[in-house]
Formats: C-alpha cells, sequence, structure tokens
C-alpha cells in the first residue's frame, strides 16, 4: 500500500480508536502508566491499526500512543522548546498537540513501510 494510503486510513482508525471507542474512565486514568485505563486504551488502538499495519508497526504505534497519553513526552517538549504552556490556561490547545504527536507517529510509520 502506498504510504499516503496508510497515513489516511491510519488516521480513520485512530480517530474511530481515539474518540469513538475511548470512554470516561480511559480518558480520565490513561496518563498513568500503572492504571490499566492507559493500556486498554492502547490496545483499542493496536487493534484498530491492525486493519491498516502489519502486527509489529500496529504494535508500536499501540505503545507509542500509550506513552504520548502519559503527556510526559510533550511536556518535556514544551520545556525544552520553551513554548507556551498554554494547553493548562486553554486545553483544547493540548488535546491538538497531542493528537498532532499521534498524527506524527502514524505519518512516520507511513513513510518507513509504504511505498513511495
Amino acid at each position: 500500500m502506498h504510504a499516503t494510503d496508510l497515513l489516511l486510513w491510519g488516521i480513520v482508525a485512530h480517530l474511530i480508536a481515539d474518540w469513538l471507542l475511548q470512554n470516561e474512565w480511559m480518558a480520565n486514568n490513561k496518563s498513568s502508566l500503572r492504571h490499566p485505563a492507559g493500556w486498554v486504551h492502547g490496545a483499542i488502538h493496536g487493534l484498530a491499526l491492525l486493519f491498516v499495519f502489519s502486527p509489529l508497526v500496529a504494535l508500536v504505534l499501540a505503545l507509542a500512543h500509550v506513552l504520548v497519553d502519559t503527556r510526559q513526552p510533550l511536556d518535556w517538549w514544551r520545556r525544552f522548546f520553551r513554548q507556551t504552556t498554554s494547553g493548562t490556561i486553554f486545553p483544547p490547545f493540548a488535546m491538538w498537540e497531542d493528537q498532532t504527536v499521534h498524527i506524527g507517529c502514524l505519518a512516520l510509520a507511513a513513510l518507513l513501510v509504504g511505498r513511495p
């Protein structure tokens, strides 16, 4: 499959898993690796991404999703690049940062495994 097709279908799978299949329990507790909610949410992503990517790529993307959802990578990124912390003042800003990283991971996977 072409990288563009993988990215498009990867985004569709991501949106379904992140918005339609995520419940309040997952959303409220996924930021801790010690809580099962993040792992359940990541497993849902992995299963959805199996429709698009090979099992190994889907697993790596699911694990990346779990790590991004802890918010630690984005907190580090904001500190390292001295970015605004307006995500704490304006929560939708933080949500779009999170979604940008998730889609960036999908794009990188699509470029690495897809045909040009």
